[in-house]
């Protein structure tokens, strides 16, 4: 279930709030002593997070979705999160695991001793994960909040990415854009689709930036250059991802800037990256964008062009 963006708090006693956590969106499947772990792209990342496999003895049957989150003195860091999404080796991921560990934001129960949660009520759902009382190592049920006003001056104030918030009567629609599930985060984050990569000034061959966009009507819309954030280690695990997908011609229905047209190998549009942007300009390209990273847990058909920041 996603939340759909808005441009205000919501208000009433219909609604609860949550903070909007800048991580990985986790489904955490426990059965018979087992945990399995599965991204939005239904990925199963459990090697990756080798810290988490202790949920396996909480309870006998249960299935969690949360968010999982890399903190740097109480803040999550995307950075540090970013380089366990690929990780597949069992032995690097225990190396990074102890080095970097994961916390798992868990928000929603969907399933409780093989009773399906999803038709229940939002109160009802959360009113049972509370009751499990799940505070581990690596895991915990964070708060909800009653003022989302107060809550998002807060994580504002405290570095946070934002807020959601969730209609109490609201039930678990899954893979469903929903509007009983509202965003209003704070960073102009974007998640973007890269269309092709251009080499650093007189560095032949090596990956200085990328060319993204976003779905629109027709295909991928431009929205400009991004090479800010893009160096050494990231831009050589870039360069690597992108050289299987390098295409013909251009991924863009619409007409990319001559100036940022040369000298660009075009690639298969199927890799999705964060970028933090000042905004839109008025030609509706991004505002000193800087690249953040990939995201193997997202798709282009994950991607709501609404999201875009304003002007």
């Amino acid at each position: 279930m996603l939340a759909t963006p808005t441009r205000r708090v919501p208000t009433g006693p219909e609604w609860a709030h949550e903070v909007k956590w800048d991580g990985m969106r986790i489904l955490a499947d426990i059965h018979d002593g087992q945990v399995r772990l599965t991204s939005r792209t239904e990925r199963d990342v459990t090697v990756a997070f080798p810290e988490l496999a202790g949920l396996a003895n909480e309870f006998e049957d249960m299935l969690l979705d949360g968010e999982a989150v890399v903190l740097r003195d109480g803040i999550p860091s995307f950075a540090a999160l970013a380089e366990r999404f690929h990780v597949t080796s069992p032995t690097k991921a225990a190396a990074l695991a102890a080095r970097a560990p994961v916390t798992l934001m868990v928000f929603d129960l969907l399933r409780l001793y093989g009773v399906d949660l999803t038709g229940r009520s939002w109160t009802d759902r959360r009113a049972t994960l509370e009751r499990l009382e799940l505070q581990g190592p690596h895991w915990t049920v964070p708060p909800t909040f009653t003022d989302g006003q107060a809550l998002w001056e807060a994580t504002r104030e405290q570095g946070l990415e934002g807020i959601v918030s969730k209609r109490r009567s609201g039930r678990y629609a899954a893979g469903a854009r929903t509007e009983d599930w509202v965003k209003l985060p704070h960073r102009t984050s974007q998640s973007v689709v890269i269309g092709g990569w251009r080499p650093e000034t007189d560095q032949v061959g090596r990956l200085g930036a990328v060319l993204v966009g976003v779905p629109g009507v027709g295909g991928l819309r431009y929205l400009g250059r991004v090479g800010s954030g893009i160096a050494g280690k990231t831009a050589r695990a870039l360069a690597a991802d992108l050289a299987p997908l390098t295409s013909a011609g251009s991924p863009f229905v619409d007409e990319v800037p001559p100036e940022d047209a040369s000298g660009t190998t075009w690639v298969h549009p199927v890799l999705v990256c964060d970028v933090q942007a000042l905004g839109l300009t008025d030609s509706r390209r991004l505002r000193q964008p800087a690249y953040r990273g990939l995201r193997p847990d997202l798709t282009p058909g994950d991607i709501d062009p609404t999201e875009l920041p304003d002007a």
